[in-house]
């Protein structure tokens, strides 16, 4: 797994360095060529889903960007490799609890592991956060239900069911 580090936020809050200081992430500054893979890219067209797994692109490299949430627009993700957004999901961190689709890092890669089917990996980098098990607690569902699924198509019809009960609650 590797991460795109633009260093713009707080190194106290920062997953992505958390992460790399146990050896889990490779950090890759912005004047360095990172690895080509899967890029998740909130402003991506397509949701990752399983089958991205099984991609050669699937097969090289997970890749993060790691910057503020203020900077985190469509011309930073500006990377190599299968854009992909993550599905409708909770974020579980201090900063942004309870908000939808403001996630850590290490939230946005353990999601990603999850829907690739790959949990225990996700846990694995839940670990090292005091509330990181409670993003898999929160997501649960979703992420049983996104990692079912077969294509991009089908992970969209299970966000929009999540979405529709937002707007009635």
């Amino acid at each position: 797994m590797h991460v795109r580090y633009e260093g713009d936020d707080d190194p106290e809050k920062c997953t992505a360095r958390n992460l790399a200081r146990f050896d889990l992430v490779e950090l890759h500054r912005s004047d360095r060529a990172t690895p080509y893979g899967v890029v998740l890219n909130p402003h991506a067209e397509r949701a990752l889903s399983p089958a991205d797994a099984d991609t050669d692109a699937g097969a090289g490299a997970l890749v993060a960007l790691d910057c503020s949430w203020e900077s985190a627009g469509e011309a930073r993700f500006s990377l190599p490799g299968e854009h992909r957004a993550l599905p409708y999901l909770v974020a579980a961190n201090p900063v942004n609890f309870g908000r939808p689709m403001r996630l850590t890092t290490v939230e946005a890669l353990a999601a990603a592991l999850a829907i690739f089917g790959r949990r225990d990996r996700a846990e694995g980098l839940l670990s090292k956060f005091s509330w990181g098990h409670t993003f898999l607690e929160l997501n649960d569902e979703p992420l049983r239900r996104y990692a079912d699924c077969a294509d991009s198509g089908a992970v969209v019809a299970v966000q929009q069911e999540y979405l529709d009960r937002g707007e009635d609650g």
